[in-house]
């Protein structure tokens, strides 16, 4: 019971809500597969700082109903009944970009922040697990979270389809160390604020926003066009680049934007 961010423009689909004649899928309804490997051990997610992914984290609106995406660090809990999603979108994008893997600790939700931590307690059996949330839904009345294949397995949520569950924020600070989260985040992030068609002047310009933004000055040529883009950055820590983007459109450039880009991590030794 998803949201894909290909279609969340569109149309917002899950599991349980899939509007009838969607057929992006090979499978009409859910199920589970007909063989897997043994679940019953399975670890929980492990919490850890991660900066809020840009893709999945905009408020919307679903059939007449919107959707405010959570903010702030205060404590987040809440009670409803679990459902869970298995094959069907196994191996699709989530909300965020990433690809839904039956088989790991996961869960979609409707309005929390992606990724999120949850303890999910099933108050039926008092069994706990740990899931990362990366996607959006579920869509059903009652309906809190929607539990991957695994989590679901471990709270003895299967055999019954649905389970009463309490759900409860875990919130991990950033790391004063940058080394202790950065490593596992594979983007970078700039902030555009013009463009210009000279070099000469694109070298001077950046002389001067880097004086003025005391931050890094990126120039990146266009492909196939002489145009020089001139971007503040890189950033790692996605909070500093909205900071500066902020910032720029608080001056001269209202038009400011983040530009996302896939770095290069160092290999592990």
């Amino acid at each position: 019971m998803r949201i894909t961010p290909l279609i969340l423009a569109l149309i917002l689909a899950g599991c349980s809500s899939t509007p009838p004649n969607d057929d992006r899928y090979s499978i009409a309804d859910d199920v589970a597969p007909t063989s897997s490997p043994t679940l019953d051990h399975i670890e929980d997610a492990q919490p850890r700082y991660e900066p809020y992914s840009l893709a999945g984290n905009k408020d919307y609106t679903l059939r007449g109903k919107h959707y405010q995406i959570v903010r702030g660090n205060h404590a987040f809990t809440e009670t409803g009944d679990a459902s869970w999603y298995g094959q069907k979108f196994h191996g699709h994008k989530t909300s965020n970009g990433e690809i839904y893997d039956m088989y790991s600790m996961t869960a979609a939700h409707k309005t929390l922040p992606l990724p999120s931590y949850v303890k999910v307690t099933n108050t039926r059996n008092g069994k706990v697990a740990i899931v990362r949330v990366n996607d959006r839904g579920p869509f059903h009345d009652g309906r809190i979270i929607d539990l991957s294949m695994a989590a679901a397995t471990k709270l003895d949520v299967i055999k019954y389809g649905t389970a009463p569950v309490k759900i409860e924020v875990i919130r991990i600070d950033k790391p004063d160390n940058p080394d202790e989260w950065q490593s596992a985040n594979p983007n970078e992030y700039f902030v555009q604020l013009a463009a210009v068609t000279n070099a000469e002047k694109a070298q001077q310009t950046a002389k001067t926003l880097e004086a003025e933004f005391n931050t890094p000055i990126d120039i990146k040529k266009a492909d196939n066009a002489e145009i020089f883009r001139l971007r503040l950055g890189p950033y790692i820590d996605r909070d500093e680049a909205m900071a500066q983007r902020d910032k720029a459109k608080a001056q001269r450039y209202p038009q400011a934007f983040i530009i996302t880009s896939t770095r290069e991590l160092e290999p592990k030794s």
